[in-house]
């Protein structure tokens, strides 16, 4: 099994080029990334890979993740944003 991100290599792969993205994912990597289980901080890291046009997407509503365990995260990121 491939070893996570630190900490702080998580705060930076959530540097994106869309200032929606970082407000985004920076806050749930202090917030919410260490309630996830293994395997959804393995998804998390797999979410971090996708392209920025990609994850606005997914995002806002306007596509859905092929892989079903990354839009299951996505949605969760957007619920705590919602709250």
């Amino acid at each position: 099994m491939p070893e996570l991100m630190s900490k702080p290599k998580l705060r930076w792969a959530c540097r994106r080029g869309m200032l929606e993205l970082d407000i985004l994912l920076a806050p749930f990597v202090e917030d919410g990334y260490d309630a996830l289980s293994l395997e959804q901080k393995q998804v998390f890291e797999q979410l971090l890979a996708s392209d920025d046009p990609d994850l606005f997407a997914w995002f806002m509503g306007h596509g859905k993740a092929a892989n079903p365990a990354i839009q299951s995260l996505v949605e969760t990121i957007v619920r705590r944003v919602r709250v």
